[in-house]
């Protein structure tokens, strides 16, 4: 027998005004891009084009996020059961990517600088990079309250972030080359911004792809859940466990549930109890049950042990059925 809850709320929760900040932030980022692109090409910075680079990067993780949000919003369909949530997980996942490939460009172009240095016109590079970092502030404040609870606004967040701490490297830089002509310090700004966004951009990736693989939370404790459920009166045992992301924020749960010999509302009452406890001590609003009853406690059974599922307490996947466990 088989019984499902669905903790599923689809609420606005300030999503319209997310998504206008979202839409507002990727204009803001566009004009910024066009003016470093100018700036880098008129100065001879390297640092403002790859500045400029990963602006356009904002602007193209930002529109993603944008579009992301509104298609997680859209209601369970019968070909998409548990709705479109996933929709920002995989909005964050090409924001990251998209990341981690512009870091590694940068570092090129950097070490390449490095071993030949050129010429900077200082005076340009301050004023445009000054300008990129001011508004990568006012996006960065637009974003800020609704970065929580949402991996993809988290990552273009952090797009946004590590933006206006390299226009603070460029404008540091630019100081210097005005006052003091060090031209080494454009290429070595742009590898240290290149290092800060590889680091940050593959632990979020990590992340984003452990919930898409449908990997158990790191915050869920298996050994917990079977002993605070099998700890519930008429509950014998716990076996076939699976708990999985939904999203960032929500979790999924599929179990077999062996209870002694009862009739259809004690059973009902068995479930009850397991679910507060699931919701209550473990934060998962979605759970699956199969409910089996105990044979040893049948009148006539034969050859049951007390440790008869030892052997399938292994976890599985999502959707991997009691039959085709070994």
């Amino acid at each position: 027998m088989h019984t499902h809850h669905h903790g599923h709320h689809h609420g606005p929760d300030g999503a319209d005004v997310s998504e206008r900040r979202l839409l507002l932030s990727v204009l803001l980022n566009l004009v910024i891009t066009v003016a470093e692109v100018i700036g880098g090409l008129v100065s001879g910075s390297l640092a403002l084009l790859s500045d400029a680079v990963h602006n356009f990067g904002d602007t193209a993780s930002l529109g993603i996020s944008l579009a992301a949000r509104r298609i997680g919003r859209r209601a369970p369909t019968p070909a998409k059961t548990f709705g479109y949530r996933r929709a920002e997980v995989i909005g964050a996942f090409i924001n990251l990517v998209a990341l981690v490939f512009i870091g590694l460009f940068l570092v090129k172009e950097a070490v390449e600088r490095l071993l030949d240095p050129q010429p900077v016109d200082g005076p340009v590079m301050l004023i445009v990079a000054t300008i990129g970092l001011l508004a990568n502030l006012i996006t960065a404040l637009l974003l800020f309250r609704h970065r929580e609870g949402s991996l993809n606004i988290r990552s273009a967040f952090l797009h946004i972030v590590t933006d206006a701490v390299s226009s603070v490297g460029v404008v540091a830089g630019g100081v210097l080359i005005l006052l003091y002509d060090i031209r080494w310090i454009d290429p070595a700004l742009t590898l240290v911004m290149a290092l800060y966004i590889l680091y940050h951009g593959i632990v979020m990736l990590r992340q984003t792809i452990d919930i898409l693989m449908e990997g158990t939370p790191a915050e869920i404790d298996l050994d917990a859940i079977v002993e605070a459920v099998q700890a519930l009166p008429g509950v014998r045992d716990l076996h076939h466990l699976h708990v999985w992301h939904l999203d960032e924020t929500h979790y999924a749960l599929e179990a077999h549930v062996v209870i002694d010999r009862a009739d259809l509302a004690e059973m009902e009452g068995i479930k009850r109890c397991i679910k507060q406890t699931l919701h209550d001590s473990f934060h998962i609003a979605h759970a699956t049950l199969e409910f089996e009853f105990d044979p040893c406690r049948q009148a006539g059974s034969v050859g049951c042990g007390p440790d008869r599922h030892a052997d399938h307490r292994e976890v599985l996947g999502p959707g991997v059925k009691a039959s085709e466990a070994p």
